[in-house]
């Protein structure tokens, strides 16, 4: 990877990402608040969390929600999981039709739930269908269409190149690669020959490689060892949503950013702030606590105000407890340990 090279902009058909950082979809995590957090550092393009292609074509309202955002947000992503056929085309459309500027199919994830109807990464099962569901978004809708894998649904069965082949064919702009397989889950490490075998093989779509992208270290090896054209980013912007502007940075030859514990502090209360003005008091309440995880793994001695957090029986005691806490005692992590990425 030369250098600058991630200060230039990344081309989806008709749309332009500002750099090749990417913020991943993240089950459960990707809300509204995440996103407005994650784009004050500027990546390329945030995800909103996967939504079903069925519950969408119902309308049901949770799943709307989900794709919440607000116009300072764009690029935004959308990504739909499903298997079936019938309703590509019109939750493709709605897609469109709520103003998404980039619409993802997801054929990675590995939770049952999702994969017993064959969705998700149940798709690697099935590569020509794959195919035929990116034909069938990439003739509705003008954005442009991508697709997530993974390396295959087994080591016995790695078919990440051939999806590659097949998703280039039907139209998609670009293919996502998290180096795991579906048995793996989020064990063990990702191994990232499977991305450079689907570079290998790519004429006009474009390789996005995902999966152990904790620190700009660790991205800036990724473009080198797999000549990948972006890197999706997942859990490694949790807690530290600047992750992208370290990477830029890195990646150009210039210092990082200093950030201390009062730093880190700060994130976490203005995250906090945002998401009790998105949330319900019960909710946010319960936000708070699993959000709260993310930036405290990365600091030492904060146990008593994590216990008090989760501990807390409304919102307002939480930022009490972080605002009475003694921060002068805590220090930075040296090694923070990480969980597989989606």
């Amino acid at each position: 990877m030369k250098k600058g090279l991630l200060q230039k902009t990344l081309q989806l058909g008709s749309v332009t990402l500002p750099n090749r950082v990417l913020y991943a979809p993240l089950a459960g995590c990707s809300d509204l608040p995440y996103r407005k957090m994650a784009s004050r550092w500027r990546p390329g393009i945030v995800y909103c969390e996967m939504v079903k292609m069925d519950a969408l074509v119902r309308h049901d309202p949770h799943t709307y929600r989900l794709l919440d955002y607000t116009p300072g947000l764009h690029p935004i992503g959308a990504q739909l999981c499903g298997s079936k056929l019938q309703f590509v085309q019109q939750s493709a459309k709605i897609i469109e039709d709520l103003g998404f500027d980039v619409l993802d199919f997801n054929c990675g994830c590995p939770v049952d739930k999702v994969t017993k109807d064959g969705s998700g990464s149940g798709m690697l099962r099935t590569p020509d269908l794959i195919g035929d569901m990116i034909s069938a978004m990439v003739s509705t809708v003008k954005i442009p269409v991508t697709v997530k894998i993974r390396a295959g649904w087994d080591e016995a069965h790695i078919n990440a190149a051939e999806i590659t082949r097949i998703a280039e064919q039907a139209g998609a702009k670009a293919i996502t690669i998290h180096g795991r397989t579906r048995a793996q889950a989020y064990k063990g490490p990702a191994n990232w020959d499977y991305i450079r075998e689907c570079v290998d093989v790519a004429k006009d779509i474009l390789v996005i490689g995902n999966g152990d992208v904790f620190t700009a270290e660790s991205a800036a090896k990724m473009f080198e060892d797999t000549g990948c054209d972006a890197v999706l980013v997942a859990r490694g912007a949790m807690g530290q949503p600047w992750i992208a502007e370290d990477i830029l940075r890195y990646m150009d030859g210039l210092p990082p950013v200093d950030r201390g514990v009062m730093d880190i502090r700060d994130a976490l209360l203005y995250h906090f702030d945002l998401i009790i003005r998105y949330q319900t008091e019960r909710q946010a309440l319960l936000d708070m606590r699993r959000v709260g995880c993310w930036y405290l793994k990365r600091l030492e001695g904060v146990k008593a105000v994590r216990v008090q957090i989760n501990r807390s029986s409304s919102t307002k005691e939480s930022f009490q407890a972080i605002e009475a806490f003694p921060w002068q005692e805590v220090q930075l992590m040296k090694e923070v340990s990480v969980v597989g990425e989606e």
